[in-house]
């Protein structure tokens, strides 16, 4: 019932000291890191990674061509190519994917800032009026109560302790969660360099080889009309004439493909930079040689590939975060526990704040949902989903391995048949040489000389043909190796050693990356904690 106007005022209530509740801290302290539920994460022994075929020296490898060297940070540099250069720095400035793979990383740090601010101490304050009729009977009253104004103003603190590591676990979780993102922003790097180089080195293939079929068709269209001549002036036949304009024909059908290669090479390039082909720089659109690597293709071995990789890294990293979901869902199976404290006023409005409307408490609070209702299949669940992610990490490492051994297979065999066209090469340039030398010696025709010539050519167009594929291969090789995530002074070191990617700050992945995380640890992974 509301107080009579009539009483007097009661003395307001001071506010209640928190201090007494100091002396519980170090309590709170110590009992939040009793226990942590689930698998402590370490690499498996059994993983793929541990085996001897990924650790020893990468198959397939032609010492001639490749060497034992860590793979360069700033791999397209080797075609020292300063144009190339330029179109790498313009792309990890202005790509679209590596402005999706910065997006993202932004996106899981701030997840895991989510994370880590979980638990602890957390409070609120709280004001609510009303004017309302309360129930007399709740009361235990049998007439009817007045209409009153109502206040309730409070605050209140609470505490929770991480007592069996739910949340530590939730927090390995999402670090790991944000380191695979890093190495997928990492993989995104090197695949945008990649598509940039090889895009440059086929327009400039395709321009070269255009270059080369427009001579042999001018050359071929020179023997038609000596053909046409020489049958006129009754020395030479219809035939000859026939023959030699099917093959200008041909010739000329395979014009439109060089252009349209190039046209297509110029129009991937640009969509890389974000930029019109038009706005493409002078010097690519101008581009008719073939830039080539001088050296051996530096390759490393089998163990400093696997700890490259992004996507290497990118599927440990889940592992490690499938590992720490475990021990999220063990402990769930356990009770919550908070200690908490709340002061303030409730009643009726007019007598707020006086000493009948204060109220105040603190004590323990325990939470337990019993383990019923599918939470112990949850727990299998997540240890499912640690062995699918294993299974996945091995499939990578497998992949990974694959791709290194094709690509240095492929890379051999397409070298050796360039040489192969070169010697062959040199053969023709000789053969050419020589029957012109007859001719203007008048002991050779015309025809064979143009004839000569254009086997000088078609074998040019071959050799052309045969470098760039090498060129391509090249690249190809450079993104199974999984160089060009690296930033110039991680590049140094990168590669040999790399370390611990926790707590470390990175900048976007459209421009740096942190070191990434050891693929490789040496512990063994702990059972885990017995749900109750």
């Amino acid at each position: 019932m509301k107080p009579s106007r009539s009483l007097p005022m009661l003395p307001r209530l001071p506010l209640l000291p928190l201090w007494p509740l100091l002396p519980l801290l170090p309590l709170a302290i110590a009992l939040n890191g009793c226990t942590t539920v689930g698998p402590n994460y370490s690499l498996p022994q059994q993983a793929l990674i541990n085996a001897p075929l990924a650790n020893a020296p990468i198959e397939g490898s032609d010492t001639a061509l490749t060497s034992q060297r860590a793979v360069p940070a700033v791999w397209w540099k080797l075609y020292d190519d300063p144009v190339l250069n330029g179109l790498v720095d313009d792309a990890l400035q202005s790509n679209t994917d590596l402005r999706v793979a910065a997006a993202n990383l932004a996106r899981s740090r701030e997840a895991l800032g989510v994370a880590q601010a979980q638990g602890g101490f957390s409070g609120k304050a709280s004001a609510a009026v009303e004017r309302a009729q309360e129930s007399a009977e709740q009361y235990l009253l049998f007439e009817k109560l007045p209409v009153a104004n109502e206040g309730d103003f409070g605050i209140s603190i609470s505490y929770e302790f991480d007592l069996f590591g739910k949340l530590r676990r939730g927090v390995e979780a999402a670090q790991a969660d944000t380191e695979s993102v890093q190495a997928a922003g990492d993989l995104a790097r090197i695949t945008v360099v990649a598509d940039v180089v090889r895009s440059y080195v086929e327009e400039c293939s395709a321009a070269e080889e255009l270059r080369i079929a427009q001579q042999s068709l001018a050359l071929q269209k020179q023997r038609v009309d000596v053909s046409r001549r020489l049958r006129d002036a009754g020395r030479g036949n219809q035939p000859d004439v026939t023959r030699g304009q099917t093959q200008v024909d041909t010739l000329s059908a395979d014009i439109p493909r060089y252009t349209a290669r190039r046209k297509i090479a110029q129009y991937r390039l640009a969509a890389l930079l974000a930029r019109a082909p038009s706005n493409l720089p002078p010097a690519v659109l101008a581009c008719d040689r073939l830039p080539q690597i001088r050296q051996p293709i530096p390759v490393g071995d089998g163990a400093a590939l696997l700890k490259r990789r992004p996507d290497v890294r990118e599927a440990e990293r889940q592992l490690a975060a499938s590992t720490a979901r475990i021990g999220v869902a063990t402990g769930a199976l356990y009770p919550t526990i908070s200690f908490g404290a709340s002061a303030g006023y409730t009643g009726i409005l007019e007598d707020i704040p006086t000493l009948p409307t204060a109220r105040w408490a603190f004590g323990p609070l325990i939470n337990w949902n019993f383990p019923t209702n599918g939470a112990r299949g949850r727990v299998r669940e997540a240890e499912a989903s640690s062995n699918v992610a294993l299974a996945k990490f091995d499939g990578v490492v497998l992949t990974a391995l694959r791709e290194t051994e094709t690509n240095l297979a492929t890379y051999a065999s397409d070298y050796a048949r360039a040489e192969s066209l070169r010697a062959a090469l040199k053969s023709a340039s000789e053969s050419a040489d020589e029957t012109h030398r007859l001719y203007r010696a008048g002991r050779e025709s015309f025809i064979s000389d143009l004839d000569a010539t254009r086997t000088l050519t078609s074998t040019k167009s071959q050799v052309a043909a045969a470098e760039g594929q090498v060129a391509i291969d090249q690249v190809n090789l450079f993104l199974a190796l999984g160089g060009g995530w690296e930033t110039d002074a991680q590049g140094a070191v990168g590669a040999a050693t790399p370390g611990n990617a926790a707590g470390t700050a990175a900048t976007t992945a459209a421009t740096t990356t942190a070191t990434p995380a050891n693929a490789v640890p040496t512990t063994a992974t702990t059972s885990a904690t017995k749900a109750p």
